[in-house]
């Protein structure tokens, strides 16, 4: 999406003043690459001036702020106005049992949209967006590791987990983590030039900002896969298990044809995207029937298989036995069917830890 970021802050002193509020167990990662991105641009040396532009640290009451991991922030004000910001960034994190965020912190994001300052969600952050009404019609990135979280709380959402961060218009949000400090790299570079970007990414020994439509590392990817495109494909394929995608689908995702995303799929693993797909959520049923007391017919549901008779026709096509005698004694996988899809490891959320 093209950026809409017209919006000025009222403060002339710098050229970039950000506004950060911190939800309750925030990440302190993505923070703190995001910030120390700023300070290090702030200034020529490494003084943390705030000379070209100024961070503020918010929380609802103004007291300190704690990550997930307990260290506090301090200090931090209550709710400035909004105008005095050029973005306004949500720190999210471990996510409560309830709402992202309180009423207030909601009324502060509102008031923040209705003037026209951009909102950034970092980590969960997004989540509060969504909760405040503020990403209706737009694209929301979020990690891999919560898509799932995000599409239970909020079925209506459609989340973007196979990008560092996505810029819609005045929205942009970043799935966390080192993606902050390649977002961060990107504002400075927007607002002061990229010299400045690169100053503090190389002070912070980060070799160059990637671009938002970087793909997300991610445990089912293989290491050696150097194509973005399949390491984007192989994301999505995941996130929609339950769900399977066609390869048009997944190419229109892409934004290339069917042609190349097959050309780039046998390239870097030999084998088609369907074939790919399949032999993902196959091991993804072994895993389920050796992990859990699902039944089968729940289980080749959550595999994307339309009945019991096909989930278990293709399941003894791969690994040679059926998944009734999984239940039986957990046959052991041989090293052929190991090596169809390499040392991909299945990390989805399921009634246990995978």
């Amino acid at each position: 999406m093209t950026p809409d970021l017209t919006h000025k802050s009222e403060s002339d002193s710098v050229k970039l003043s950000v506004g950060i509020v911190l939800l309750p167990r925030f990440t302190l990662l993505p923070f703190a690459a995001f910030v120390d991105c700023l300070r290090l641009s702030a200034d020529s040396g490494d003084t943390s001036r705030p000379v070209n532009c100024r961070w503020t640290f918010m929380t609802v009451r103004g007291d300190a702020a704690q990550s997930s991991c307990g260290a506090q922030i301090t200090p931090c004000t209550t709710f400035q106005s909004p105008r005095r910001f050029d973005y306004l960034v949500v720190c999210g994190g471990l996510l409560p049992q309830g709402r992202a965020a309180d009423a207030a912190t909601l009324d502060y994001l509102r008031e923040a949209a209705a003037v026209g300052v951009p909102l950034v969600g970092l980590c969960t952050g997004p989540f509060a967006l969504i909760e405040a009404g503020l990403m209706r019609n737009r694209q929301c990135c979020v990690s891999w590791f919560h898509y799932h979280d995000l599409t239970a709380r909020y079925p209506d959402v459609t989340p973007v987990a196979d990008r560092l961060f996505v810029v819609d218009r005045d929205r942009i949000t970043c799935s966390g983590g080192t993606a902050a400090a390649d977002l961060a790299a990107w504002m400075i570079e927007r607002h002061l030039g990229k010299t400045w970007a690169q100053k503090s990414m190389h002070i912070l020994l980060i070799d160059r900002a990637r671009s938002g439509n970087t793909a997300q590392p991610q445990p089912t990817v293989y290491d050696r896969i150097a194509d973005n495109r399949v390491r984007r494909a192989i994301l999505l394929i995941e996130q929609h298990l339950g769900d399977p995608i066609t390869t048009p689908e997944l190419a229109s995702m892409l934004n290339i044809s069917r042609r190349q995303l097959e050309r780039v799929f046998r390239d870097e693993l030999g084998m088609s995207p369907s074939r790919f797909s399949r032999t993902l959520r196959l091991r993804y049923g072994y895993w389920l029937l050796s992990n859990t007391d699902r039944s089968i017919a729940d289980i080749s549901i959550e595999c994307g298989f339309t009945d019991n008779a096909h989930f278990a026709r293709q399941f003894r096509e791969l690994f040679g036995f059926t998944p009734a005698s999984v239940r039986r004694g957990t046959p052991a996988l041989d090293e052929q069917t190991y090596s169809d899809i390499d040392q991909i490891r299945i990390f989805r959320k399921t009634a246990g830890p995978a």
